[in-house]
């Protein structure tokens, strides 16, 4: 009478007011040793019962983790992993207790991953989808499982998923893309940039050292080994020509469309463009010319993410930093958006990716163009950020772009007042060592002018340069007697 009297129970827990008296009868405690059962029948309406009464119930998921319940569920989805009945009652309840941290962690010990990606491959309508991505959205918040995820290949049937639903324009289909973009960026970043964030506070390191690659060697190997993967499952999704189904759903999108998608897209293809081999196969393949046709979006969301893709692709990579630089029409747009006070975050985007461009070419031509669309006083004018970090982008591409045709600059440079914006930020108390060392960089570059020296030797930077000899940051004493030095005519 075993499977007749869980049917029964199943039965009965649709109601909400019986679920109470399930539980003060015990019979969870009846019920989940017969999720051990080999009959499927059995182990469809135990399984049921289980689930609907403890459905919202987070202290009975929680209890349900503790007494092993993981474990079985992850065995039923293995062993019958042909049976429709049965894997639709055990995703629905990996569904509810995903959530969890402690399902996670419990989650993480199984090989949970392989049956996912199985069944995600094998999933033939929508709402089957719909459910398995559920369950890999919540457990991609978990490092140990998302580098499971990948081993398991989930980057290529995400992949497949895509170029099957490529230009369908139906509103189910779109919920899948939609479905399948957020889950790439969740497992291209997501936790990572919290886990990294932590790493940097509790170890009090900066940028620098998480970059290096002495970090890997001495640092939390955790964290080593996630950057990796995530790093080589980009890699893979680019080589499985992810980039360019993107650029199709956002060129679909762009005029008119769900927002979200385009939102998801857009934060998978900056993602995408992180590892410097990708970077170079979206050169190659023309994608930064494609990303660029999409910033006649009006949209300040999609506007925003397009900027920062932009700005991704453009690091480290000269050749990226060439192409986007002489393009009349993007500088145009960026300096418009330089502009925009009334977007914040696009306002400061656009002045990342033009001194983005400026840092990482070698081009004279590039300088140009950028003094020619006016760009120039707006990296002035980011010298004064409230942020630390983009007075360094701007500081450092002001003195790169200074290095390689300051003549051309000089105007721009007397007419926003850049010797005394420098000035200011030497003399102010508040000012990051860094901030300072890089301005007296910049001020070294700006004595090779003769009409820009005799405006600094005015400003009396001498004195404050002295002052700097005796600042408690040996980087800033050591830069302050080298710009004394060149002042003089020393060196």
């Amino acid at each position: 009478c075993a499977v007749k009297a869980a049917q029964v129970l199943s039965e009965i827990a649709k109601n909400d007011e019986m679920k109470k008296p399930c539980i003060e009868a015990d019979l969870l405690l009846t019920l989940i040793p017969l999720l051990e059962s080999t009959d499927q029948e059995m182990l469809l309406h135990a399984g049921r019962a289980i689930g609907r009464i403890c459905y919202d119930n987070r202290d009975l998921q929680e209890e349900l983790v503790k007494v092993g319940v993981i474990t079985s569920l992850v065995r039923i989805l293995t062993d019958y992993a042909e049976s429709e009945p049965l894997v639709h009652v055990d995703l629905l309840a990996l569904c509810n207790l995903a959530d969890l941290d402690t399902a996670k962690e419990a989650l993480s010990k199984t090989k949970v991953a392989e049956q996912l990606v199985k069944q995600l491959r094998r999933a033939d309508n929508h709402e089957r989808l719909e459910i398995v991505f559920e369950v890999l959205q919540a457990l991609a918040e978990n490092d140990a499982l998302k580098v499971q995820l990948v081993e398991a290949g989930v980057q290529e049937v995400l992949s497949e998923i895509l170029l099957r639903l490529q230009g369908s324009s139906q509103a189910e289909d779109t919920c899948i893309v939609k479905a399948a973009s957020d889950l790439i960026v969740s497992l291209l970043l997501g936790e990572l940039s919290r886990s990294t964030h932590i790493f940097v506070a509790s170890h009090k390191c900066n940028a620098t050292s998480i970059s290096g690659s002495g970090f890997l060697k001495t640092g939390n190997k955790n964290l080593g080994l996630i950057l990796s993967k995530i790093n080589g499952n980009c890699v893979r999704m680019v080589q499985l020509g992810v980039i360019h189904q993107l650029l199709d759903l956002l060129e679909k999108h762009v005029e008119s469309g769900d927002i979200s998608v385009q939102h998801a897209a857009l934060s998978a293809l900056r993602n995408l463009a992180i590892p410097v081999v990708n970077k170079v196969q979206i050169l190659e393949e023309g994608v930064a010319e494609r990303i660029q046709a999409l910033l006649r979006s009006e949209v300040p969301p999609v506007q925003f993410k397009l900027l920062g893709t932009l700005r991704m692709l453009a690091d480290g990579q000269a050749d990226a930093a060439e192409i986007l630089g002489q393009d009349p029409m993007l500088l145009n747009r960026l300096v418009q958006w330089c502009d925009a006070n009334d977007h914040t975050g696009i306002h400061g985007e656009a002045n990342r990716l033009l001194a983005s461009i400026l840092r990482h070419n070698r081009s004279q031509e590039v300088v140009k163009a950028i003094q020619e669309a006016q760009g120039v006083k707006h990296l002035v004018s980011m010298t004064t950020s409230e942020h630390a970090a983009m007075q360094n982008e701007a500081l450092n591409a002001l003195a790169i772009a200074s290095a390689i045709d300051l003549e051309t600059l000089e105007e721009s440079f007397k007419e926003s007042q850049l010797v005394q914006s420098l000035h200011k930020l030497l003399q102010d108390d508040n000012t990051s060592p860094e901030v300072k060392y890089n301005s007296m960089g910049l001020l070294c570059s700006l004595l090779n002018s003769g009409d820009l020296r005799q405006e600094i030797e005015e400003d009396k930077i001498k004195e404050t340069l002295e002052q700097l000899c005796s600042h408690s940051n040996a980087n800033v004493v050591k830069e302050a007697v080298t710009t004394l030095q060149v002042l003089r005519g020393e060196t």
